[in-house]
């Protein structure tokens, strides 16, 4: 079993953290992430460290608990003949073989950069946020398992199917 829960969280020179009944809300240099407190669940601030403190040592109260300087990405590249992004101001804007063009809207917190047209490096603080966003914009056009077309993570192997001729 997993020890971390028990483990104080070091807190870095630039990050504030401040505590508060129902959440838990840290500062950085990249932004800010709130995380609410399950019922259950105390936090401390000690030096330069945040410890979790719960009054029993009961399986539903220990499964609730396990940073913002550096944030967090994920990269995605689009793999098909045509198949590009162009970045807007607030959106980016797909070309993926459909009739029309897709536009995803950029929410807030969130920095998507498009390199060479069929790059995307998608950054933020959340790191829920941004694999969720990463799930979408792949959700756009996944990728086929026949043509291997269509938008991947990067280092995502994908196994390629024989068609019809390869059972031959």
């Amino acid at each position: 079993m997993s020890r971390i829960g028990k483990k104080p969280v070091p807190i870095p020179d630039k990050v504030k953290v401040d505590i508060k009944p129902d959440a838990v809300v840290i500062t950085g240099p990249k932004g800010s992430v709130t995380n609410p407190i399950p019922p259950g669940i105390k936090w401390e601030q000690k030096d330069k460290q945040l410890v979790a403190i719960r009054p029993s040592d009961a399986g539903a109260d220990r499964a609730f608990h396990g940073g913002v300087t550096e944030g967090f990405t994920k990269e995605l590249e689009i793999v098909g003949v045509g198949y590009r992004a162009e970045q807007r101001k607030n959106s980016v804007v797909f070309t993926l073989g459909y009739s029309h063009p897709i536009e995803y809207p950029i929410p807030p917190g969130i920095n998507i950069t498009v390199d060479k047209q069929t790059r995307l490096v998608i950054s933020g603080v959340d790191r829920q946020q941004v694999g969720q966003i990463a799930a979408n914009i792949r959700s756009l056009r996944k990728p086929d398992p026949y043509k291997n077309k269509g938008i991947r993570y990067v280092g995502e192997l994908l196994k390629k199917k024989a068609g019809k001729a390869g059972g031959k």
